[in-house]
This record gives structure tokens, C-alpha cells and sequence, in this order.
């Protein structure tokens, strides 16, 4: 299994390459390889980052992707996972692909999930809609959400998802709406919905930390903010009317029942745990 996010146009509010840091901290992964730069970036858009100490320099870090592994004994689950937090790169996308999926055949990945975020007209008080989609139907089955339909402008995030399945790996992608009104970085709530769907689909459950109550804190920050200024309330709630007038009453039920389903298995590990 493998779950990754790359940075940039398909990271708003970097909630997306936010889940892969926080799974890589909790987990304490492993850095096992990355993929050479310097034909897939261009420098002069993502610049290397110096460190400089006390007059010394320290270090030089690249943009580029990397991939690290939690082995199944931190993680809790029956298998490895290998976590990809990449950089989008600026060129040559095929061959980053394919030198991508040529790590993961020779890991032995038998899935990928590869989650993404973008901005959106979603109100900051209401659940993160999170769209997803698959290379079978079958990988859906209880994540809750309907098959979505997109025709446009794709990022690496769809290109990987669509060579991942010509390459007969199954892949799931998954696109949370960061409200555009609050994109700065982090986003915690957009990374729980992010995480909590990435349970669903593996059916296990995963360390979220101090994510919920940075997800609350950040969300009663954002309600500071638009009590100051009466237009940002009032456009808060036209989107709050517009996504309750859209909402059916069966999907209230469903995501209840989703998280019913998720105190489940975090109950059932910690009873294990004991």
C-alpha cells in the first residue's frame, strides 16, 4: 500500500501533503529512496532550500519526491505502507510517472492512494467534502461518497491515479475543497477529512494525534475572524444556506454511520491494545 501528496497546484492549503507528514511523524517512517531532480524540476520555479548556521552552511535540500516506509509493526496494520510526499514537478511527467510506478512495482505496493486538495466554495462551519475516485468501483464501496465527474485540467495527482491504473495498480484518488476564503496553510480540519477518508477506504484505523483539536481550534479561529467583518459572515452563510439546500437528508445519515463505523475500529483497537 502506498499513500501519497505532492505539493503545489494540487495542495491547497498543503492539507494534502499535510496527511502524509502526519502519518510520516506518527508512524516514525523510514526515508528508503527519492527520485533524482534534476530531470523533472525546474530550479528557478522550486528553488533548493539552504540552511545556513552561524555563518556555516549546513544544508542543501532539493525539491524533488520522496518515499519513505513505515514497516506494519508502528504502523498497527497487517502490511508496510509506503508514504510519497512529493513535489509537483514542472516537466517530463510521463517518465516521473513511470519511474514512480517502476519504485512501487519493485515494493511490491499492491494499492495507492494519492490525496489532493483544492479550493473551493465550501463554508468553513460545514463537513469537508471530500470526492473520490477510483480505478474499480469496488475500492469505493463504504468510503461514502458518489463516483465524481470532472472533465478539465488535471495536476500530477490525476495523471499518477490514471498511469497507476493503465499500469494495473489499483489506485484511489481522493480531492478535498479547502474553503477559499481561509486558504492559507494548515488546514487541519481538511487534513482530518482527508485522513478519515484514507480510513475508510483502508478500513483501519490511523493515529489523527492533535489533529481534532487543531481541527476545532482552527475552525473557532476562522469563526473569530468572519464575526469582525459582516460581509465575510454574510457570504459564510449564502455558502452554508447553498451546501444545507444541497445536502440530502440520506447523506446526513451516511456520514453519521461512517463515523459510528470509525469509533468501532478505534474502540476495537484499543480494547486489542489492553
Amino acid at each position: 500500500m502506498a499513500i501519497a501528496a505532492f505539493e503545489g497546484w494540487n495542495d491547497a492549503a498543503e492539507a494534502a501533503s499535510g496527511v502524509v507528514s502526519h502519518l510520516g511523524i506518527a508512524w516514525q517512517s523510514t526515508p528508503i529512496a527519492a527520485i533524482d531532480p534534476d530531470d523533472f524540476y525546474d530550479f528557478q520555479v522550486n528553488r533548493p532550500v539552504i540552511e545556513v548556521v552561524a555563518g556555516k552552511t549546513e544544508r542543501l535540500v532539493w525539491p524533488t519526491t520522496r518515499l519513505s516506509l513505515a514497516r506494519a509493526a508502528a504502523t498497527g496494520l497487517s502490511r508496510d505502507v509506503v508514504l510519497v510526499h512529493g513535489v509537483e514537478p514542472n516537466m517530463r511527467w510521463r517518465g516521473f510517472t513511470d519511474e514512480l510506478i517502476a519504485g512501487f512495482t519493485e515494493l511490491g505496493v499492491e494499492m495507492v492512494i494519492i490525496v489532493g486538495a483544492l479550493l473551493a466554495d465550501s463554508p468553513h462551519t460545514r463537513p469537508v467534502p471530500v470526492q473520490v475516485s477510483g480505478s474499480n468501483p469496488q475500492l469505493l464501496r463504504g468510503v461514502g461518497s458518489e463516483p465524481s465527474d470532472y472533465k478539465g485540467s488535471s495536476g500530477i495527482v490525476g495523471v499518477l491515479q490514471y498511469s497507476c491504473a493503465a499500469a494495473d495498480i489499483p489506485t484511489v484518488s481522493l480531492w478535498a475543497s479547502v474553503p477559499h476564503y481561509v486558504a492559507q496553510s494548515p488546514s487541519p480540519k481538511v487534513t482530518l477529512a482527508l485522513l478519515r477518508t484514507v480510513e475508510d477506504i483502508m478500513d483501519a484505523s490511523l493515529p489523527q494525534g492533535e489533529l481534532p483539536e487543531e481541527a476545532r481550534a482552527w475552525e473557532r479561529g476562522v469563526d473569530e475572524l468572519a464575526q469582525q467583518d459582516s460581509d465575510v459572515a454574510e457570504y459564510v452563510r449564502t455558502l452554508e444556506e447553498a451546501k444545507d439546500a444541497t445536502d440530502l437528508p440520506e447523506a446526513s445519515g451516511d456520514a453519521i454511520a461512517r463515523e459510528f463505523e470509525r469509533y468501532l475500529r478505534r474502540r476495537g483497537n484499543h480494547d486489542d491494545a489492553e
